[in-house]
């Protein structure tokens, strides 16, 4: 059964990360390409600036796939992947809360499970550690981005799990609506702990020593030797419109998971009475 479901799992992943592609190559990837322009050109004012002051031009790396692969194959295989791979934890999390969840039949535990997906997985961490496009964040501080976002994730998915475990111990007590209340407010203490706890992006130890105390890595404009602004800062309606659509790309995603998996496990959990019968060989004419 649960090797069904996470087959299930994959297929729904798979459906929800090729509509995801699809309305990210739409709306979300203009704003890459705004976001690649201003990084090319804020590369060509500061290498003005470094030939004005006589410092050694920087040696650029060969791009090693175009912007069309980037943006049609890499976006799309990537996204698809990202949905499967998503897909499947979501089966694996169905199969667990199956039958451990009260009266919820199998379609609305899928769409249950799907938005606590969203939530634990990309909303939450989105909140302390927002998507970001090119041209934002130093080479440099990948690794403790990286580990930092991770850490958010984990936090976020064990918490959400901890308040379902804390729902159903308080419901007898409580009665429903008052074990989601407290629960909910347990998580939000909990995961508020952890972003208070954890740095801000520009509050990184190699920001801080060469750029500054400043709360994200989010390009300030770029200045010359007298203090004149030569380049503006990163344009805020590319960064807000990026984030939105990404934002609108998960839900996007994880709705996808919910909708497709409900009816195939549906299907699966409970066949209709005919359905057995129907496979059963036609009995062979004496």
């Amino acid at each position: 059964m649960e090797k069904k479901l996470i087959l299930r799992g994959l297929l729904a992943g798979a459906a929800g990360g090729l509509l995801a592609f699809l309305f990210a190559r739409i709306f979300a990837e203009p704003q890459i390409g705004r976001a690649i322009d201003y990084e090319s050109g804020r590369d060509a004012a500061q290498a003005a600036l470094d030939k004005a002051a006589g410092l050694p031009p920087e040696a650029a790396g060969p791009d090693l796939f175009s912007r069309t692969i980037q943006a049609d194959v890499g976006i799309g295989v990537g996204t698809i992947v990202f949905g499967m791979a998503m897909g499947a934890l979501f089966a694996v999390a169905y199969a667990v809360c199956l039958g451990r969840v009260g009266g919820l039949r199998a379609r609305g535990l899928a769409l249950t499970v799907a938005a606590g997906g969203f939530l634990g997985v990309y909303l939450v961490p989105f909140l302390k550690y927002p998507a970001n496009p090119p041209a934002i964040g130093h080479e440099e501080t990948i690794k403790a981005r990286s580990g930092l976002y991770l850490v958010m994730v984990v936090c976020s998915v064990a918490f959400l799990a901890g308040a379902c475990w804390l729902g159903r111990r308080l419901q007898a007590r409580f009665g429903n609506g008052n074990a989601v209340l407290l629960a909910g407010a347990a998580f939000a203490v909990a995961i508020g702990a952890v972003m208070l706890i954890l740095p801000s992006l520009g509050h990184l130890g190699y920001n801080r020593q060469h750029f500054g105390d400043h709360a994200t890595e989010t390009p300030l404009p770029l200045r010359g030797p007298d203090g004149t602004v030569v380049y503006p800062g990163f344009p805020a309606d590319v960064l807000y419109s990026f984030r939105l659509y990404s934002v609108a790309a998960q839900l996007l995603l994880w709705s996808a998971i919910g909708l497709v998996f409900a009816p195939l496990a549906e299907r699966l959990l409970h066949p209709r009475p005919g359905a057995a019968t129907s496979r059963e060989p036609a009995p062979v004419p004496v």
